[in-house]
């Protein structure tokens, strides 16, 4: 099983393009959207039930050049 999360992340201005680029060829992501707003993109991703959703995060995407802040959002229950 897995866990759904969303990422809101915010990003330097004019590397929005650069990030979303580098987030695609990671492959870490369902989907992924540019946004309107306070941040730049959404992120929508699968961990896998093995893997701790922080360093999911941490190591697979806040530390991509042009990130300035994420907000993950966790979920529970589809309906």
């Amino acid at each position: 099983m897995t866990t759904c999360v969303f990422v809101q992340i915010r990003c330097r201005p004019g590397t929005t393009y650069d990030v979303a680029e580098a987030i695609a060829l990671r492959e870490l992501h369902s989907e992924l959207y540019s946004t309107s707003g306070e941040f730049d993109l959404l992120m929508k991703a699968y961990v896998p039930e093995d893997q701790d959703v922080g360093h999911f995060i941490n190591d697979g995407v806040a530390g991509i050049d042009g990130i300035e802040r994420t907000l993950t959002t966790l979920t529970f229950k589809a309906f």
